[in-house]
């Protein structure tokens, strides 16, 4: 469909292996590093639900972001590291699919809404928080090939 204003035709694309990688800082502050380290949270275990999230998120993109198509997915890795020094709480999430597009899109998608999980369950405790430094960091795969963020 040249000239289409809608999704990108990738019938002719060849298919390879897809990876993307992508973080997230969730700036907490003092207090709420403590509860989410010492599991306090009245709502649960802050970290487990953010993975869910995640995963979920991961999973939806399709149907969140309009032109994305949807795609297997076959993994999804998703880490958190607290940072004592900054009071915040970094979440990386890597997809792996083999298809013809690439999962750059879902790992985004993915660190985002474990980031709003984050904020969402800790909010009863103050709503300071800032959500930031969501970026794809590495993809491979597909017709442009490897990319690695230079900063």
């Amino acid at each position: 469909m040249p000239g289409s204003d809608g999704m990108i035709d990738i019938g002719g694309t060849a298919i390879t292996v897809r990876t993307a990688a992508a973080p997230g800082c969730v700036m907490l502050g003092g207090e709420l590093l403590t509860v989410l380290q010492e599991g306090e949270c009245t709502k649960g275990n802050v970290l487990e639900t953010a993975k869910i999230a995640a995963l979920n998120a991961v999973k939806a993109t399709a149907s969140l972001i309009p032109m994305c198509h949807p795609i297997g997915i076959e993994a999804v890795k998703v880490d958190f590291a607290a940072d004592k020094r900054t009071k915040s709480v970094w979440v990386n999430v890597t997809v792996k699919s083999t298809g013809k597009t690439g999962v750059e899109m879902e790992a985004l998608c993915g660190v985002s809404v474990a980031c709003l999980t984050i904020y969402d369950m800790l909010k009863y405790k103050g709503k300071d928080m800032v959500i930031s430094q969501i970026e794809l960091v590495e993809k491979a795969g597909g017709r442009s090939g490897h990319y690695k963020r230079q900063d």
